[in-house]
């Protein structure tokens, strides 16, 4: 029983020892981690106060640095200021020199004019002398003579008249003969060198323009389903468009070479987009629309830049870079006008006339083309109505009139223009029109003609853009004059294919002729 207490209690005091020794323990592990805790406080302290001075130090440094950058641009800005006014200075002192030079100068003027009023004054009291000697001496002729200063005057111009009338007739004849010699060699020589100053690329518009695909699949999408898409982009667009066997490319076919060019970009749109149906057509097709607009306009100014040109109203500009997209039998009508352009400016400046004037006239000869299939009539009615319709000089607007002959000219510029116009329409190259298909299209004008009853002869002239019938007056009054005009306008076109207009000028004239035996 003694041993059991015993053990009893020895469990007892090592379970009390225990507690205390933890007891001890854990009151000296709290005072380590407070201890730890205040030197790690104080650690921040230290390390706050010594970033606190390193950034005053660095700022101090950078306001430093800025002081000296601040004082260094100010002594440049004060060099500057100094090298201004010594400029200044020099320049007022040259304008003084200037200036009291001039003052000498005008006085020296004003001692000069007075010398010369008083030499004039002398002049004129001298030839007051003279004028009443002579009229004396007249006088005194007169009475020895008996005739009248009048009548010696008629009489010695009769004797002059009568014997050299046959010298100045032979004369003349020879100055003209001459003359037209001169004229004819001088006038080779300045259109020869005119073209030889001026020579530009021949580049013929074509009438199909072929767009690259990036894959054989992209046909099946342009096509679409049942052939909507296609349909779609030839609607709107007024041109066809060939699928055929030619891998990866689509060709765009019209004779129209803004509808072509607006067709083009907006099919490579539409490919680049991806999403091709009817609805995303027509969105960029109007957007393509708008931007060929801007396009336009930048043609015209580039054009009129070109040729140093001025004054052009904005609405006019947009009409000339309309002209890019218009041909004449392959040839581009905005290069065929400032080729002509260019022509007229040299030939004008060889022969001492305007040379802005004569440039003008031959930039806007033909810019009835730009909308003669917007409006009814031919080019040359439709330019001049265009011209006065922006105030043109009379010289411009009489230069589009006749360039074809249909006007008379009635400046020297109206006939340069006629002469640059054919210069760059019938130069080698410049249009593709082949002579089998010229003769050919001539041919049939002129056989339409003579089909009509009553017509005695038929002449297409002009390059074919007119056609004069000739019909017989004992057949044809003038009321059918007018008729078989209007038939064969009708047959020309139901039968040809051609560019621009034709004119039709029927004639009927009546002779009488009688020989006097």
């Amino acid at each position: 029983m003694d041993k059991t207490l015993f053990s009893i209690l020895l469990v007892v005091i090592g379970l009390v020892v225990g507690f205390v020794i933890s007891l001890i323990i854990n009151s000296l592990k709290g005072s380590m981690a407070s201890k730890k805790a205040d030197s790690m406080i104080a650690n921040a302290k230290k390390e706050i106060e010594r970033l606190k001075r390193d950034a005053a130090i660095e700022q101090k440094e950078e306001a430093h640095k800025a002081k000296m950058d601040l004082d260094k641009e100010i002594r440049e800005r004060k060099e500057e200021l100094k090298e201004s006014e010594n400029r200044l200075l020099q320049r007022e002192a040259n304008i003084d020199k200037r200036d009291e030079m001039y003052q000498k100068r005008e006085s020296a003027l004003e001692e000069r004019e007075n010398k010369l009023s008083e030499k004039q004054e002398e002049i004129q009291n001298e030839k007051s002398k003279v004028e009443e000697i002579k009229k004396e001496q007249l006088d005194l002729l007169e009475k020895i003579s008996g005739f009248s200063k009048e009548k010696a005057k008629d009489l010695v111009m009769t004797k002059v008249r009568e014997s050299m009338a046959k010298e100045i007739s032979e004369y003349i004849k020879e100055a003209e003969d001459e003359a037209k010699l001169k004229a004819d060699k001088q006038a080779r020589e300045l259109i020869v060198t005119s073209m030889q100053r001026y020579a530009a690329d021949i580049a013929s518009e074509q009438t199909v323009t072929v767009v690259d695909l990036p894959n054989d699949e992209m046909k099946g999408r342009i096509i679409g389903r049942e052939g909507r898409n296609i349909r779609t982009i030839e609607a709107i667009t007024g041109v066809d468009l060939i699928i055929d066997d030619t891998p990866e490319a689509v060709v765009v076919s019209s004779f129209d070479p803004l509808r072509r060019e607006i067709a083009r970009v907006t099919l490579e749109s539409l490919i680049k987009d991806g999403r091709i149906h009817p609805t995303r057509i027509e969105e960029l097709y109007d957007k393509v629309c708008k931007d060929m607009k801007k396009q336009i306009i930048e043609y015209g100014n580039n054009t009129v830049m070109e040729l140093g040109l001025t004054k052009f109203d904005p609405e006019l500009i947009e009409i000339i870079g309309k002209l890019h997209f218009r041909t004449s039998y392959g040839q581009n009508a905005l290069q065929h006008s400032k080729e002509v352009a260019e022509l007229s400016g040299l030939i004008a400046g060889e022969l001492g006339e305007n040379v802005n004037l004569a440039k003008r006239a031959g930039l806007l000869h033909d810019i009835g083309k730009a909308i003669d299939h917007e409006v009814e009539g031919s080019h040359v009615d439709i330019g001049v109505d265009i011209a006065k319709k922006y105030h043109e000089d009379d010289v411009v607007v009489n230069a589009i009139a006749s360039h074809h002959g249909d006007t008379a000219a009635t400046s020297v510029i109206s006939v340069i223009v006629a002469i640059s116009d054919a210069l760059s329409a019938s130069r080698p190259g410049a249009r593709n029109d082949s002579l089998e298909n010229y003769i050919n299209r001539l041919s049939q004008l002129e056989e339409i003609g003579n089909e009509v009853k009553g017509v005695d002869k038929t002449y297409a002239v002009q390059a074919g853009r007119e056609l004069r019938v000739i019909v017989k007056p004992e057949e044809v009054d003038d009321l059918e004059a007018h008729q078989i005009a209007r038939e064969v306008k009708e047959k020309i076109e139901a039968n040809l294919k051609y560019p621009g207009t034709i004119k039709i000028t029927v004639v009927r004239e009546t002779r009488a002729i009688e020989e006097a035996k």
